[in-house]
């Protein structure tokens, strides 16, 4: 938020004045400039582009499941574990740890229907296939 304050600004403002006053290092401003989007960052907006419009194609109609099931249907690979825990916050990272196991052994792979499995959960379908 700081840097890209600065980055609007620096047509009105000296840069290294502006670093000084919101407690930045120039150097750090610098290497913003040329990448101000993380690699993970990039993958999220395209990720809110893909849902956006298919829920302008739904005629505004679908929530949040029916959207990652449609996304999870044409190979996204939207991470369930990302979206829970940008949710919460953790004390520490042990207790997210935890939260993500028991969330993929509780309800993620024996209740969440896959499109790939023919509609079964991944434990119902390792059970027909295994026996």
């Amino acid at each position: 938020m700081r840097y890209a304050f600065v980055a609007e600004h620096r047509r009105q403002f000296p840069m290294r004045a502006m670093c000084r006053c919101l407690r930045i290092q120039p150097s750090g401003l610098y290497a913003w400039l040329k990448n101000p989007l993380s690699r993970r960052a990039r993958e999220d907006a395209r990720q809110i582009e893909l849902l956006d419009k298919a829920w302008k194609e739904s005629g505004r109609v679908y929530g949040y499941r029916k959207l990652h099931d449609d996304l999870l249907d044409q190979g996204e690979t939207s991470c369930a574990n990302r979206e829970r825990i940008r949710r919460k916050t953790y004390r520490t990272r042990e207790e997210a740890r935890q939260d993500v196991f028991d969330y993929t052994e509780t309800f993620y792979n024996p209740k969440r229907k896959h499109v790939r499995n023919r509609m079964l959960s991944p434990v119902e379908f390792k059970r027909q296939h295994n026996t």
